[in-house]
């Protein structure tokens, strides 16, 4: 049986930001490792995943999160190791997926966990096998719909949904244009991820860049950001296109988020434009089948996943701010035991 620790560290909201997000809104705290109850299952665990969402959660903007208040170990999701279950179907040495929080030890419901390949990697399996994976997925291709020879146009394009969202729509044949936070970033969508063109957003005169990079307009733009990026994006959607609206993440991590775009609905009017938001819980039914034709794509070489690491709990809070901050790309790690 796997060793258990005396005590459980965890990382709680030592207090809400008020502006931008900082490691000092976080504290590491001491606490004993908790006995499961009938139906759960005691998980160690071993690495845990960040996304740009749970910022919104922070707000209070994201439903799905629940509440924001400080005092509460923050929640997350992870993959796990079995200590002790009381449920049949898990054993100890089990791997899973869980509803880990940023903690050293959890104990969700049996419910809520699922079997995962011990010997793959944790962070292909909270990337491109996981929510970004799906999100990306599933945002693409039941909303944005892409097919051969139309341009789609990722924002957050070397973000943890974006770089995958991009790839895909290699996949299915269109022409690729990638809008991200830095000329390296650029370099290694269009370099190491296929993108056929992209756009550094930092650039002085990004509306003409823009143009530029979108000869034949836009069919289908995959918007993680809002604010200016999706309105240059609305001036340049040809008839019928579509705007898969998954984040926001221009508006997160601040105390004063800019207003909405400008266009709407004027711009969807006149040019029939389909402008949808979604939540990747709402195809959950659907995430094995989508699992494992991303995986065949992982395994074929046509999607490359991109992880940034960082070694130790501890170093999870200033993950959160370097993925705000733009600095990571792919889907951002921490690595825990």
């Amino acid at each position: 049986m796997p060793s258990r620790e005396n005590s459980n560290r965890r990382v709680v909201i030592a207090a809400l930001p008020d502006d931008r997000l900082e490691v000092s809104n976080y504290a590491m705290e001491a606490a004993a490792v908790p006995d499961p109850e009938s139906g759960q299952v005691l998980c160690r665990t071993l690495a845990i995943t960040i996304g740009a969402g749970q910022r919104a959660g922070l707000q209070g903007s994201a439903s799905y999160a629940g509440a924001p208040e400080s005092g509460r170990v923050m929640g997350g999701s992870g993959i796990a190791r079995v200590e002790a279950s009381t449920d049949s179907r898990f054993a100890v040495g089990d791997v899973v997926r869980a509803p880990t929080g940023w903690q050293d030890y959890s104990t969700p419901s049996a419910d809520e966990l699922l079997a995962v390949d011990p010997s793959a990697d944790p962070g292909e399996l909270l990337g491109a096998l996981g929510t970004n994976g799906l999100t990306a997925y599933f945002g693409l291709m039941d909303l944005g719909r892409p097919t051969e020879g139309e341009t789609v146009v990722v924002s957050a394009a070397a973000g943890s949904v974006g770089h995958l969202v991009g790839q895909m729509a290699a996949i299915k044949g269109a022409t690729v244009v990638g809008i991200a936070g830095s000329d390296e970033k650029c370099a290694l969508l269009v370099d190491e991820l296929g993108f056929d063109r992209a756009i550094n957003r930092k650039v002085d005169d990004f509306r003409a860049a823009f143009r530029a990079a979108t000869p034949d307009r836009i069919d289908v733009y995959f918007d993680n950001v809002g604010g200016p990026i999706l309105e240059s994006a609305l001036f340049r959607m040809n008839t019928h296109g579509r705007i898969v609206c998954c984040g926001a993440a221009s508006q997160y991590d601040t105390s004063s988020p800019g207003p909405g775009p400008r266009g709407i609905p004027g711009l969807l009017v006149n040019n029939r434009v389909r402008m949808e938001g979604f939540l990747v819980f709402d195809y959950e039914s659907s995430y094995e089948e989508a699992r494992a034709e991303l995986a065949g794509w992982v395994g074929e070489g046509r999607l490359k996943p991109l992880v940034t690491d960082y070694d130790g709990l501890e170093a999870a809070p200033q993950a959160f701010v370097d993925l705000l901050a733009g600095t990571t790309v792919g889907t951002t790690v921490v690595r825990v035991a």
